[in-house]
């Protein structure tokens, strides 16, 4: 018998298991049918084009942002200073990371490193978890313009905080790092003046790339580890 589409939805509409699950059980459908395929015994993937219904993480009662208010947040900032790198650098980590501020703001630069095939960057989570995410080439490239935007002898001393502090309006920066409170200030004033919600969050950026990666059927341990969350 031929096994379509219709024949995998009603299997996964069949299971009595959580969503979360059923989105990894999905995922291994995928991978299977697409070894199937690859051995030719098998013409198309029938489990390519099934959907399972969408997965909401909610922590709290933090509200997602939006993929298209995330765009108009990054390009709404001026990267012709240090401060505009520093800010849009801050935001694309939270939202292609899914790192708590708490990790962004204990970040140094000796944590963006070349691993060999492509630059990664060291977080340590609450209670010590440590935990190793391979930089997209677009954040790579925009936290390089960040470096090299500091005062010469600067940017290459690895013990320094990676994200620093600046004086008033002057857009000039310290030496000190920035802590989670002060990032999340720069945060709510970049959603001020690109006339986003002032209900949206730090967090709302990490939910929102949560729940888009459950949605894309990436597998749960994956989700988990990448957003430094404890497995069930």
């Amino acid at each position: 018998m031929q096994i379509s589409p219709a024949h995998v939805g009603i299997y996964l509409d069949r299971i009595e298991v959580a969503l979360a699950s059923k989105k990894q059980i999905l995922a291994g459908l995928r991978h299977f049918f697409d070894g199937m395929v690859t051995r030719h015994a098998m013409v198309l993937n029938p489990a390519l084009s099934v959907r399972t219904e969408r997965y909401t993480v909610i922590e709290g009662k933090t509200p997602e942002i939006t993929v298209k208010q995330a765009r108009l947040l990054l390009q709404s900032i001026d990267t012709s200073d240090v401060i505009g790198l520093r800010d849009k650098s801050i935001i694309s980590i939270l939202i292609y990371t899914a790192a708590r501020i708490g990790a962004v703001s204990r970040l140094r630069v000796r944590d963006l490193y070349d691993a060999g095939d492509q630059y990664c960057l060291h977080f340590v989570d609450k209670g010590g978890k440590s935990r190793e995410i391979p930089v997209r080439h677009d954040l790579q490239r925009l936290l390089f313009d960040y470096l090299h935007s500091w005062p010469a002898t600067e940017w290459n001393a690895n013990d320094s905080p990676l994200f620093v502090t600046s004086i008033g309006r002057t857009r000039r920066i310290t030496a000190s790092a920035m802590t989670a409170n002060d990032i999340g200030r720069m945060i709510k004033r970049r959603l001020k003046r690109a006339g986003l919600p002032s209900r949206l969050s730090p967090h709302s950026f990490r939910v929102a790339t949560i729940t888009d990666l459950l949605n894309q059927g990436v597998p749960l341990e994956e989700v988990q580890f990448l957003g430094g969350i404890m497995g069930g």
